[in-house]
């Protein structure tokens, strides 16, 4: 499941990220969002998700939310 249908308040960790994007990957990864690191939808939002991930809070997009995928 990805980031979007993601239940808010629960920690997920993240499985992978998908998206052929070099500089996407680069800026998630700078964010901490990589395989295997503990990720929380704080929010949810019309045009995305507020999301909680090493000690950040981040408001990402829907195409964002959709490329990170947690179990």
């Amino acid at each position: 499941m990805n980031l979007r249908e993601a239940e808010e308040g629960r920690e997920y960790v993240i499985e992978s990220i998908l998206t052929d994007d070099e500089e996407l990957n680069a800026f998630l990864f700078s964010l901490g969002c990589y395989s295997g690191e503990p990720i929380t939808v704080v929010k949810r939002r019309k045009s995305g998700c507020v999301i909680s991930v090493k000690d950040g809070r981040y408001n990402i997009d829907s195409e964002l939310a959709e490329a990170i995928i947690v179990g």
